[in-house]
Formats: structure tokens, C-alpha cells, sequence
């Protein structure tokens, strides 16, 4: 029998490793920045064209390579940062495996340029599909630039799987966010399509994450800070107050790497119990500094995962740490019988000196004179009575009888001992003038020739609404109603700019929006059917709804639109509606075009045949 396993060509296994590796665009610009950072640099400019997919560029002022070590790097499992496999139990690097840059020289068009503080001239580098074209001496600064060019140019599958623009700029700006808020000692910018996306200065680590997601962060923020031998923690836990839906501000950093993980994210979670409002989740920027040798990276491709050595004493201290910062800065409530916080010690007032009150009493005050006191060797004044003719009408009619005779009559009722129906849930024997009641506060029963029909009222309202803003936004006539004082409300970039991607479709629902600038945005008119008060809550749950895809252009994104809006505006199970409200609700259901479902496909409403009912009682 002839042998059938034979070696891989080099391309056609750069190619499956950039399977792994390189994913979309994002995927380059996470390893291109942390081969920066690695290099020593101190300020990185990142440079986008249409969202990754024409050109993804890092230029840096790092230490740059030789003319050798330029064309080594794009070598498989070619590196500097280990040299045995102990290196692994122990590493201070970003990357180790020496896979990236030949993935991505595999399945893109790559010029590199880099030189070395000693050489006075730096070597030119072009690669196409694991080919060199090119490499010649060139100048340019002290460090490394890297131009990755029209990525899977030869994988026209894999290309044509990666989303719209927006999508996967969101996804760069994901990444670019995570390795910024790891390193706030660097300079950080970024340019999408020749426009300044970010331009982060050098800075603490409050500063940095201000400069992220805006200066409305900085009075969110509580401190959390904690040494022991296990763990050193660092970081900011925003307040419950201004928590969100979505888990886009929720970051864990070990050892200055972004990484993802539920038990540790649990911790946090569990620390904040009680405290979050229904269904939203905690928001935090965490620091853990620990031995590299107790935990192990390399088990993801992506080494976002990291495998703890004692994970339970990690979620212990990071639970303590958080509620104690909680506690510290009056987060959180403090239960003590015994302690009577209007005797707590001001700050200000800890260190100053107590000095011991004195009390004058004035000894010649009399509280029944009407005249001031005599002075020493005077005469006592002669007192007459004041205001005291008319007295004895005060006492008149006292002595009258009472007009009937119940006045001072008491009545023996009956005990109520329970009521079999509760009082606030309407029947069709406590209400006979509506045909339609409502049970639970969350169901509405109406009957029909057959029987009955019982509706979910949340499920029910959420489609009218979505079938009325899908028409709306077609057809363009929404109807608004002015503000008298615009709405203004502060938005991270991103979000900003995924709502000034939405605002045709949001103008068409009724809104009606005015400056858009500085992570502010103005509304100025709203729908009709919603509430002021609302319209934060309809846009924090159309961000939520998007933050893991942003449809393309079409009737996707309407769809989405439409649903969002609908499942916030809808009426909520546990709200009380009267009879017109259970009505028109009702009717308006049944002239949807599909009444039977929600906008997620979940069932609206149910029948009972008289048939069923008859069963019952069997």
C-alpha cells in the first residue's frame, strides 16, 4: 500500500493556521498592536480604510528589526519572546507563537518597513500570499511600519463571510479599546477613512478610560484597590446607578492582557447583589496582577482565555474588594443596628481639635412675663389683664345635645376573614360593563362565539407596535411631538456613532434629533406614543439589541429597529389597564397582519372552547 500522509506545503499551512488566527480584520489589528507594544513602543498610530478590508497599517516608534530578523518574523513559529517550553509558564509578552505575521502574510498583501536605532537605513518588505516580492534597504524612522493590504485577496470565501463596514469597524474598535486601556502610558490614535477616530494621550488609568467612553465616565467611577500575595487588584467599578443592559464596559485585564471570563465576571456580579437595577449588569475596568507562572495563556488562539491555577481564592478576594470599595465610598448600604451615621466624624474634621462647648443660661428670664425685667433697685410695675373680655363664648355650646341621636351610636360589623377573589383583579361578575378583564395584571380574557380567548398583554402590545413602526418607517410619515427643553444624552463614540448610523430610521419612527457632537446627542422631538421619561431606556435597549451585530442597510436594520422599539415601548406584565386601554388593545391586535405571534415569534394569545371549560368541571 502506498503512504498516504505527507507534509503540508508552508502557504497551504500558513493559510489553515490563518484560519485560527486571522478571523476578520479585527483579528489583524490585535496582533499587529501588541507586536508594538512588545517592540517597546511608545506611541502607536493605527490607520483604517473601509473597515479593515483595503488597508490595515501600525506605525510605531519601537526598537524596531534588522535587515534579518525583518524577514525572519514572517517565518512560521518564527519569534523572540521564548526560547524553551518553560518560557510558556512565565511569560510578560503578548504574543509567543510566532504564528501572526506569517497568517497574515498568507492571506493578505503585506509591506513592511522597520529600522533600527544603529542603522541609518531600514529594510523594505513586500509580501503576497506567503510570497516575497520584494525586500530592499529604504528610509525610514526608528521602528516598525506594517501595511496589511486587501485582506483575503486569495480566500475570496473567507472575504465574502466577513459583515458590512460598520460591523467590522465596531469589531476593530473593540480591539483597539482593549489593548488602549491596558497600557495608558502609551500614545494611542486611530484614523478610519482619513477621519481621527481616537486620539489618546499618555496618562493615568482613570484618564485613559475617560478618553475612551468620554468625560461623563469620570463621575461614574468607584476605586478598587487591593494587595495580597495571591493577587493585586486595581481598577474601577462604575456605580449601579449607571449600569447598563449590555455588557460592553465590563473588562478584565491580567498582567495588562484582555481576557474573558464568567466565574470571574460572576464575582463581580455577586459583589453588586442587591444593588443593580432589574436586569442590568455591572459595568467595571479591572486590573489583576498575579505570577505569570500561576496561570496558563496558552489555551485559545486568541489568548483571551487564561486558566487560573486557584480560581476560588480569586473570586473570594475579588468579591471582598469590590464590596469593600462599594461600602468605602457609600455604594452601598451599611446594615448596623447600633450605629447612628448622623455621629460619623467628617473627613475634613478627623485631625482638628475639640473644644468643649459652653452653655450661658440667663437666669432673670421669666417665660410668663409680658414686659422685660426689671433692673436692679426698680420698682416692681403694676400687671393688668390683656385681651381677656369674650372669654366665656369659648365654653358656649359645649352643653348642647347632638341633633340625632347616632352620633355616639357604634355599629357591630362582620369580620372579613378573606376574600376567595382578590380585590384588584377585575372578573366578568365584578365588571360587567367591559367585555374584556384583566388577570394577574399581565394576561387580558376576552370572550369570543366559541369561548374565550386569553392574551399576553406584553407579547400582544409588542406586536401593534411593531407593525406600526415597520409602517412608519416605510412609508415615512411618523407623527412627533416636540420638546419645550431638548433631551440631551451622553453616548461613548461608538455608541454614537451606531445611532448616527440609525438616525434616518429612528427620524422616521418620530424622533427628531438636533446637535450631534462631543458624545452628546440632542433630541428635540419624539414619538407620540413615548414618554420623555422613556426615550433613554428605547435607546439603551436598541444599543443592547445591536451590540453584537449591526444589520446592513435595508430591511434588516428596520426590522431591527422596528423590534427594538417595540419590545421597550410595549406595556410591561404587572401593569394595570383599564377597560378602553383592554379594548382598543385587543382590537388592535386582531387587525394585525400577523396576530398570532410577537415580533420574536412567541405566542400572543391562546383559546378556550366552551368544550374545554365543560371538561374542566367534569
Amino acid at each position: 500500500m502506498a503512504n498516504i500522509i505527507k507534509l503540508l506545503p508552508d502557504h497551504v499551512a500558513n493559510q489553515i493556521a490563518a484560519g485560527e488566527v486571522v478571523q476578520r480584520p479585527a483579528s489583524v489589528v490585535k496582533e499587529l498592536l501588541e507586536n508594538a507594544i512588545d517592540a517597546g513602543a511608545t506611541s502607536i498610530k493605527l490607520i483604517i480604510k473601509d473597515a479593515g478590508k483595503t488597508l490595515i497599517q501600525i506605525i510605531d516608534n519601537g526598537k524596531g528589526m534588522s535587515e534579518t530578523d525583518a524577514r525572519m518574523s514572517f517565518e512560521r513559529h518564527a519569534t523572540s519572546k521564548i526560547t524553551s517550553a518553560d518560557d510558556l509558564f512565565n511569560l510578560s509578552t503578548k504574543g509567543f507563537r510566532g504564528e501572526a505575521l506569517a497568517s497574515i502574510a498568507a492571506v493578505a498583501h503585506v509591506e513592511l518597513k522597520t529600522r533600527i536605532h544603529k542603522n541609518e537605513v531600514g529594510t523594505r518588505i513586500e509580501i503576497e500570499g506567503s510570497k516575497i516580492i520584494t525586500q530592499e534597504p529604504c528610509a525610514t524612522p526608528v521602528g516598525t511600519s506594517l501595511a496589511v493590504k486587501n485582506l483575503f485577496f486569495n480566500i475570496p470565501a473567507r472575504r465574502n463571510f466577513l459583515k458590512s463596514n460598520n460591523v467590522e469597524l465596531r469589531h476593530i474598535i473593540d480591539e483597539f479599546q482593549r489593548v488602549a486601556l491596558a497600557h495608558s502610558q502609551i500614545v494611542f490614535a486611530m484614523f478610519h477613512n482619513d477621519g481621527e477616530v481616537f486620539q489618546l494621550p499618555a496618562g493615568n488609568l482613570k484618564q485613559r478610560i475617560v478618553g475612551i467612553f468620554g468625560g461623563k465616565t469620570n463621575e461614574k467611577l468607584v476605586p478598587v484597590a487591593e494587595e495580597t500575595d495571591i493577587v493585586t487588584i486595581q481598577g474601577f467599578v462604575v456605580k449601579p446607578e449607571f449600569s447598563k443592559k449590555t455588557r460592553g464596559e465590563q473588562f478584565f485585564f491580567v498582567n495588562d492582557r484582555f481576557i474573558k471570563n464568567a466565574y470571574l465576571n460572576h464575582a463581580v456580579s455577586a459583589a453588586f447583589e442587591g444593588l443593580l437595577p432589574d436586569k442590568t449588569r455591572a459595568s467595571y475596568f479591572l486590573y489583576l496582577t498575579v505570577d505569570p507562572s500561576t496561570i496558563d495563556i496558552n489555551i485559545h488562539p486568541t489568548k483571551t482565555e487564561i486558566k487560573f491555577d486557584d480560581e476560588h481564592s480569586l473570586y473570594a478576594i475579588l468579591r471582598s474588594t469590590i464590596k469593600h470599595s462599594l461600602g468605602q465610598f457609600n455604594i452601598a448600604p451599611v446594615l448596623d443596628f447600633d450605629r447612628d451615621a448622623n455621629l460619623d466624624t467628617p473627613y475634613a474634621y478627623k485631625d482638628k481639635y475639640v473644644h468643649t462647648p459652653k452653655v450661658e443660661v440667663d437666669r432673670t428670664f421669666n417665660p410668663f412675663e409680658t414686659v422685660p425685667p426689671p433692673k436692679k433697685g426698680a420698682t416692681m410695675p403694676s400687671y393688668t389683664k390683656q385681651n381677656v373680655e369674650g372669654w366665656e363664648q369659648l365654653y358656649e355650646g359645649l352643653k348642647t345635645p347632638p341633633s340625632d341621636g347616632t352620633s355616639n351610636v357604634t355599629y357591630e360589623s362582620d369580620e372579613v376573614t378573606g376574600n376567595l377573589f382578590q380585590k384588584d383583579t377585575e372578573y366578568a361578575f365584578a365588571k360587567a360593563e367591559s367585555s374584556t378583564y384583566q388577570l394577574n395584571n399581565k394576561y387580558i380574557i376576552s370572550t369570543i362565539k366559541s369561548g374565550m380567548v386569553i392574551i399576553d398583554q406584553h407579547r400582544a402590545h409588542q406586536r401593534i407596535l411593531y407593525e406600526e413602526l415597520l409602517r412608519n418607517i416605510t412609508v415615512k410619515e411618523s407623527v412627533s411631538q416636540q420638546l419645550l427643553f431638548p433631551l440631551v444624552l451622553n453616548y461613548n463614540s461608538s455608541e454614537l456613532a451606531l445611532l448616527v448610523q440609525l438616525k434616518e430610521g429612528l427620524e422616521n419612527t418620530g424622533f427628531v434629533f438636533g446637535k450631534v457632537a462631543n458624545e452628546t446627542l440632542e433630541i428635540t422631538g419624539i414619538p407620540t406614543s413615548l414618554p420623555e421619561s422613556e426615550v433613554p431606556i428605547v435607546i439603551e435597549q436598541l444599543l443592547s439589541d445591536l451590540e453584537n451585530e449591526v444589520p446592513d442597510t435595508g430591511f434588516s436594520q428596520t426590522d431591527t429597529l422596528a423590534k427594538s422599539m417595540a419590545k421597550s415601548m410595549a406595556v410591561k406584565a404587572g401593569e394595570t389597564l383599564d377597560g378602553s386601554s383592554r379594548e382598543h388593545l385587543v382590537n388592535s391586535l386582531f387587525a394585525c397582519k400577523e396576530p398570532s405571534v410577537s415580533p420574536d415569534n412567541r405566542t400572543t394569545f391562546i383559546t378556550m372552547s366552551g368544550e374545554e371549560l365543560d371538561r374542566k368541571f367534569k
